[in-house]
């Protein structure tokens, strides 16, 4: 119990720098004068009382993180605050139950894009604002928000921002603080929206719409204001927007740094992972969309080529923004899309599933191990980028790719005991864990998720978590040797 007190004590500083931005959609409430602003402002002021209070009852159990802390507290920091961040859900909604406000607020923090609300075209502007706004501190991360911030406070963030980070190549530095590093981040995430945000109001959308938009197309949350999502605008000129704020949010956001310090386009195309992405997927674009007008789902190859471009790009990348229902295509071709879900997006990056630079580690060594076995004397050293992966690497990736595969597996049959068909209880865990959205069956994108039972909906919410925190930082809790001394 003594070891959490520390981890406690630094949680509830994390709480007051929530509480503070829970006073935003306060202020939107009040605004646009919507009936939310007793639920906003009850949250924001329970927390900020319980923070301070759990702040001052810790203060002497205060001291520096070790590797262990920080796995423990990204894992209670997404699970407090995704409790809290339930609240205003669970005030403002009369008839909905806390299992519905958790899983929307799990939804909007790991950029899952998945929603049980019905009537978003009607909803209050302060809440689909919060749902916004959610999904753009989660893309990010809230412990990078907290990162920069955390040394005003005293603590220091190295381990925390260690274990939050997606992705294999968590030791690379762009500045020689860890603080500044996160500030650099946040400082390209917020240029990235702002432009999205004008992009998309000068291509026809109101303020508040493009706003809530660029929030969740920068983030890769997939949350929208209509029912409809994008579909709702029928403008091709938004759809091109989203798509371009979607794969700047899927790549390496040092890939970002690299092109912007050089300014050079050229680094872009010098990254491996992103010559890939963009090679795989612009070729799956271009496959499917002749075989959906070779099949006559669409009159004209055109028609065909603006809807693949758009639901591939989105689904692909884990943003979960649709224009279609893709559900009514061919099997074949959505279950290629969640596919390259899983393997698609960058490391560094927003996106979900195993990373593609993990998945391009894992082929690369397959390869070497064929050519072993015809040349057993042969020496050859596995490039990423230039950069030889040591074996130990090779390793950890095989591992994660096992364990990532086998969560599928176990949460998909987890699903179907609790009632759901195959393809529906697969759709969503694939979903879930790549934090793209809309799955397939049941729960495609002409649905939601809110006819799912409460088991379901809570197996759903572990998935979410899951996938976002890459299923080692919380399973390493339940580890006999994690809690050794």
């Amino acid at each position: 119990m003594y070891k959490i007190i520390p981890i406690v004590h630094i949680l509830s500083k994390l709480g007051v720098l929530f509480s503070i931005l829970l006073l935003v959609p306060t202020f939107v409430s009040y605004l646009f004068l919507d009936d939310a602003l007793h639920a906003f402002g009850s949250t924001a002021l329970v927390t900020i009382i319980a923070s301070c209070a759990v702040w001052l009852l810790t203060l002497q159990y205060h001291r520096e993180l070790r590797v262990r802390d920080g796995f423990t507290l990204v894992c209670m920091l997404w699970v407090g605050f995704a409790l809290v961040a339930a609240m205003p859900f669970y005030l403002y909604f009369p008839h909905m139950s806390y299992t519905d406000a958790l899983f929307e607020a799990m939804s909007g923090l790991t950029t899952t894009g998945s929603t049980v609300i019905n009537s978003l075209d009607t909803l209050a502007p302060s809440i689909n604002f919060w749902r916004h706004m959610l999904n753009w501190l989660g893309g990010m991360g809230i412990i990078v928000l907290a990162v920069a911030i955390l040394p005003m406070l005293g603590v220091g963030g190295t381990q925390l921002f260690k274990a939050e980070i997606p992705g294999i190549d968590k030791d690379s530095k762009m500045a020689p603080r860890i603080s500044q590093v996160a500030k650099k981040l946040w400082l390209t995430y917020a240029c990235g929206t702002c432009v999205v945000l004008l992009a998309l109001h000068f291509a026809g959308m109101n303020w508040f719409d493009a706003f809530c938009h660029a929030m969740s197309t920068i983030s890769l949350g997939g949350f929208s204001t209509h029912n409809d999502s994008i579909a709702y605008f029928n403008s091709q000129t938004i759809e091109l927007i989203v798509m371009a704020g979607t794969l700047f949010g899927a790549v390496n956001f040092v890939t970002h740094f690299s092109a912007f310090g050089a300014r050079s386009p050229r680094r872009y195309w010098q990254d491996e992972e992103f010559r890939i992405i963009v090679g795989v997927l612009f070729a799956s674009i271009a496959a499917v969309s002749l075989y959906l007008w070779h099949k006559q789902y669409y009159p004209s190859l055109e028609e065909a080529l603006r809807y693949t471009a758009f639901n591939f790009i989105s689904v692909s990348l884990s943003s979960g923004f649709t224009n279609t229902d893709f559900g009514t295509w061919p099997l074949i071709t959505a279950l290629w899309m969640f596919f390259l879900a899983n393997i698609l997006p960058s490391s560094g990056s927003m996106g979900g599933g195993i990373k593609n630079v993990r998945a391009i580690i894992l082929a690369k060594f397959s390869l070497r191990e064929m050519l072993l076995l015809l040349h057993p004397n042969a020496v050859r050293n596995v490039k990423v980028n230039g950069r030889t992966i040591p074996e130990r690497t090779a390793l950890t990736v095989m591992a994660f790719i096992f364990v990532y595969f086998m969560t599928v597996v176990l949460f998909t049959f987890f699903m179907m005991i609790a009632g759901m068909d195959f393809i529906s209880a697969f759709g969503a865990v694939i979903a879930c864990i790549t934090n793209s959205g809309p799955g397939l069956g049941s729960v495609g994108p002409a649905y939601n998720y809110a006819a799912l039972t409460d088991i379901q909906k809570w197996l759903c919410t572990a998935v979410m978590l899951l996938g976002r925190l890459e299923i080692f930082t919380v399973l390493i809790l339940f580890t006999p040797p994690y809690w050794k001394k």
